[in-house]
């Protein structure tokens, strides 16, 4: 080997060890980063959510929520978006009770709810027992991606889920009109019918059909309104210097209170057994660092008396503080305490037209419509 030959071996040596340090440097200074930020005695925002509630509120999706609070959007409730004919509002005076006939009145509590369930009367021969229905009855929990339950009239005229052990003069079916993904359709609509025609004769039934054109025309109308108020909020921290030792933040982020899903994200409990809002580090699997956490509000999911959108201000706010990040929005712009307020008033208009329209958020209808 001859002495250039040499020395070039011993100088590519050198620059290997050089980078293989760096990164080990680098590697080293990202979970210091993190270990300091949660090792001191900060006020842990993160476990008391409504501290901050009051200063401001989150960042929307700019062009998804604009949409949503729309003038004309936000003006109008379910009921006035179904376009309905002055003879079709005659005869359905509610959202989702497409059925010609007056359907029998049932506890808003129950499983069928008529606001966002077509509900499907069959008309006993005789009172049947619940024993002898339930294994017909639940043959049929799904038709596509919508839901189907079903509930009882007893002999004290009252309506509960139909169990063993029950004796019912009338059963109820009802399968939801929409959801996030679509409205039903007519090839579900269509197996529905085959399928209750089927437990019915079993049972000694009659079906009472509403029309498959009233019944779609109250899916989409329905699946529209979802559409429009389908909104999501998000707050971005951009770390001002290295990236983040994701293995050290998880950690950190889970003994302030975040449950880590299996699809891999964290989650911020209500403490009553819903989520408030889930966190991001938007890093693939095999990544060792980010340095950008996302945190994201499920508007129609979450109660306004949850205080989810103060909670996750405050949130952000505690992280970006303790781990030297700044609140972006998408397009990495700061986020100032001032467009914060502005999307505070307009999640409440948001709030109020979702109580108006009788889907409150975070309530079991809004949950079942937005799923």
């Amino acid at each position: 080997m001859t002495d250039l030959q040499t020395s070039l071996f011993i100088i590519g040596g050198a620059f290997l060890v050089g980078v293989i340090s760096y990164n080990k440097w680098q590697e080293y200074k990202a979970k210091k980063s993190v270990e300091r930020a949660f090792s001191g005695s900060h006020d842990d925002v993160l476990m008391t959510p409504g501290k901050e509630s009051g200063e401001a509120s989150v960042r929307h999706e700019p062009t998804l929520f604009e949409a949503e609070l729309d003038a004309d959007a936000m003006s109008a409730v379910p009921h006035d978006n179904l376009e309905q004919s002055a003879e079709q509002q005659a005869i359905e005076p509610q959202l989702g009770n497409p059925v010609p006939a007056p359907a029998p009145a049932v506890r808003k509590d129950l499983p069928v709810d008529e606001l966002i369930d077509c509900a499907i009367p069959l008309v006993l021969e005789a009172p049947v027992r619940g024993d002898k229905a339930l294994p017909a009855l639940q043959s049929l929990r799904h038709v596509g991606n919508k839901p189907i339950h079903f509930i009882g009239e007893d002999a004290n005229g009252e309506w509960e889920p139909v169990a063993h052990g029950g004796i019912y003069s009338t059963l109820l079916a009802g399968v939801q009109f929409a959801n996030r993904t679509n409205p039903l359709n007519e090839i579900e609509y269509s197996e529905l019918v085959t399928r209750l025609r089927q437990i019915a004769d079993d049972l000694g039934a009659e079906p009472e059909l509403p029309e498959m054109t009233e019944v779609m025309h109250t899916a989409r109308s329905l699946h529209q309104f979802v559409i429009e108020h389908d909104a999501q909020l998000g707050v971005n921290i951009q770390s001002n210097g290295a990236p983040w030792a994701i293995s050290t933040l998880l950690a950190a982020l889970t003994r302030q209170g975040f449950d880590a899903r299996p699809e891999g994200r964290m989650v911020m409990s209500d403490g009553d057994g819903g989520l408030l809002f889930s966190l991001s580090t938007n890093a693939s699997a095999v990544a060792e660092t980010t340095s950008r956490l996302t945190l994201l509000l499920d508007v129609p999911r979450v109660a306004p008396d949850r205080d989810g959108y103060g909670a996750m201000v405050a949130c952000a706010r505690s992280l970006a503080a303790r781990l030297g990040g700044v609140l972006v929005d998408d397009s990495n712009q700061p986020l100032a305490d001032v467009q914060l307020a502005e999307i505070a008033g307009q999640v409440d208009a948001f709030y109020r037209e979702m109580e108006a329209a009788e889907i409150p958020a975070g309530s079991i209808r809004a949950l079942r419509l937005f799923s």
